[in-house]
């Protein structure tokens, strides 16, 4: 009766609220149904025949958990998981409302969902994950993780939950420190990169640094091979190598692909196609605003979603060329912008536009680190409309950096109407 009365509450809100403002909705409701029924999300996890696989980590969740699922639903599973961004428990909550039927059944044999570090821990608690595959440890906000060894923790809780497969990054040592604290019965396998596409990028791949003697990097079973921009080799242990071409340049989204890979043979076992898989991959276009291209107000457009301080270097460094204009937003998700100042912006050779909730601190830092920029906005209609004013680009296209709020709030108002538009 709870779960009913629940998910009628929840859909009614939805609908309401989207009456009032297009392409709102989504988040609301989900608190609300988890303040009515707060078993709800567990009970419906639950249900899936195939269990529940998760993948987290600070950055990459979203470009892997995209890739994991195209590939097993290629193989023919039918997968049930989360929209891009709606990956903590009130965003888990929102599906639910969303997609279950009234008696909480979610559609799919299996559940595959990209989860915050918190509150993957937090769910975990409930629902044993039968496969997790943790990216890397990033320093994150200040405000909200205080430290990369908390998210270790969280990380180390969730892996040590793994009821059958546990897939690290053999290049991020602090992944090796979570093992060591958090041992699990579940068989481990680990990925990474080989050392001449580790050298590609100039901070490797951004970690946090670790201050304690570390184990030697263990030995992988799945490795990216020869990095050359957007292509590399796959390799994985007794199959042999698969080329893939990447549709996002950088070591970073190659990591993603390397994971989503032994993910997908770990999880489909002896029904993996290493052929298929790769095909797979090759044909598949970007997470939204993950390097995504896409044509506003008659303008190709390039969006670049930037987190913490190693997404934003790495993001900035993958630059394709030196763009001829870009848009620079930071919203209100960055509660303290300390990290920013820790980012290297010497690929930046101007901003044209700079606006979000935070616009005088992003320009601040800009203009400290000696980045030229042609105006800031406060307001985000404003700064959308100067920044389409601008002429068509001679060469290549409009570039757009923003932060997770920001990118809600430009998304929306460019007629992008959800947030997590993007199904996967």
């Amino acid at each position: 009766m709870r779960t009913l009365l629940a998910l009628a509450v929840g859909r009614v809100l939805r609908v309401l609220i989207r009456l009032v403002r297009k392409g709102g909705g989504s988040a609301f409701p989900g608190l609300v149904v988890s303040k009515i029924a707060p078993d709800l999300l567990a009970k419906s996890l639950k249900k899936f025949s195939g269990g529940l696989v998760v993948v987290t980590g600070s950055a990459g969740k979203s470009t892997t958990t995209k890739m994991l699922v195209s590939i097993v639903r290629a193989h023919g599973l039918k997968v049930f998981t989360n929209p891009s961004t709606a990956n903590i428990l009130q965003g888990f909550f929102s599906a639910i409302v969303e997609q279950a039927s009234m008696t909480g059944r979610l559609p799919g044999e299996i559940a595959i969902l990209e989860m915050d570090e918190a509150h993957a821990a937090e769910l975990t608690k409930h629902v044993a994950p039968r496969q997790v595959t943790v990216l890397n440890v990033m320093e994150d906000q200040l405000d909200r993780f205080v430290d990369p060894e908390l998210v270790r923790e969280d990380l180390g809780l969730v892996a040590s939950r793994a009821t059958t497969s546990l897939l690290l990054n053999a290049d991020d040592p602090n992944l090796r420190i979570m093992l060591e604290d958090h041992p699990t019965e579940a068989t481990v396998s680990w990925f990474g990169v080989d050392e001449p596409s580790l050298a590609t990028e100039r901070f490797g791949l951004a970690t946090a640094p670790v201050y304690q003697a570390v184990g030697a990097r263990p030995l992988v079973v799945a490795e990216v091979r020869n990095l050359a921009a957007k292509a590399f080799d796959a390799e994985l242990n007794g199959l042999g190598k698969k080329p893939v071409v990447l549709p996002n340049r950088g070591l970073h989204f190659a990591v993603d692909a390397i994971a989503a890979l032994q993910s997908a043979r770990d999880l489909l076992g002896p029904n993996f196609d290493f052929a298929l898989s790769a095909e797979t991959l090759n044909n598949l276009p970007p997470v939204f605003a993950r390097g995504e291209i896409t044509e506003v107000r008659g303008q190709k457009v390039e969006f670049i979603l930037v987190q913490n301080p190693g997404s934003m270097q790495l993001n900035i460094d993958n630059l394709e060329g030196d763009p001829e204009q870009i848009l620079f937003a930071i919203g209100k998700d960055v509660h303290d912008p300390s990290w920013m100042w820790t980012v290297d912006y010497s690929n930046l050779s101007h901003v044209d536009v700079v606006t979000g909730l935070q616009a005088d601190q992003a320009a601040l830092l800009l203009k400290y680190h000696g980045v030229p920029i042609g105006a800031v906005h406060h307001d985000l209609d404003q700064a959308i409309d100067a920044f389409f004013d601008l002429p068509t680009p001679k060469r290549g296209h409009k570039t757009v950096i923003f932060s997770a709020d920001a990118m809600r709030r430009m998304r929306r108002a460019l007629g992008f109407w959800s947030p997590e538009e993007v199904q996967r």
